[in-house]
């Protein structure tokens, strides 16, 4: 039967690339790549293939170019940064190519929070502190369910690790307190994380995001 490659190419260092990705790059027929978000040297490994830039193309194109070249037993692959489970977006694309005979094989690959915590030199879970960590993103056009919201999450007093949520840490700081967390708490902000031009900034919930504001990091 034919397939799609849903390929994690990591958080940016292109060295962080898994094998296996690296491989299907190289191979592939054709390739839907996530647009700016991944690396120029990942992009050359793709050799033969034809490159299609995802962000050019909305929702629909993008799936026509995965289904009619897997069609012709094409090998096809749809680039995403980090891991395609982490908010990649990829589970309606499956299910639409299973309903039109198409498997589907997911690639995971590193993702930027196991790659700002290396940059932190810093681990996630602490004997006597934590066994536990919470994935989530800030509120804001995408809902959340109330189960989720910031203050019940605190509860847990859990690592709390934040996706696409920079621009809301005044909101992820004062319901973090609202929840639990000391004013105390020590958070860090790792923007662009294994890339040439990482930040990395450190503060409490009080002061974080005065910290990040002061430095430019808006996204």
């Amino acid at each position: 039967m034919s397939n799609v490659f849903f390929v994690g190419c990591g958080p940016g260092d292109p060295e962080l690339i898994t094998v296996k990705a690296k491989k299907l790059i190289q191979k592939a027929d054709v390739v839907v790549y996530s647009g700016s978000l991944i690396p120029e040297p990942i992009l050359k490994l793709c050799k033969k293939g034809k490159l299609h830039d995802a962000a050019k193309l909305v929702r629909e194109e993008i799936f026509d170019l995965l289904y009619k070249n897997a069609k012709k037993d094409k090998l096809v692959v749809r680039l995403h940064d980090g891991d395609p489970a982490i908010y990649g977006a990829i589970r309606e694309q499956i299910d639409n190519l299973e309903k039109k005979g198409i498997e589907s094989t997911v690639v995971p690959g590193v993702t930027s929070f196991l790659a700002s915590a290396a940059a932190l030199g810093t681990q996630l879970t602490l004997p006597g502190v934590t066994q536990t960590m919470i994935i989530t993103r800030a509120e804001a056009r995408t809902k959340v369910p109330k189960r989720e919201q910031i203050s019940e999450l605190a509860k847990h007093q859990a690592t709390l690790i934040f996706y696409l949520s920079v621009h809301l840490l005044n909101k992820i700081s004062k319901e973090a307190i609202e929840g639990g967390y000391k004013k105390s708490t020590p958070v860090a902000v790792v923007y662009r994380a294994s890339r040439k031009d990482q930040k990395i900034i450190i503060g409490t919930l009080t002061d974080i995001a005065s910290k990040v504001k002061s430095e430019k990091i808006t996204m």
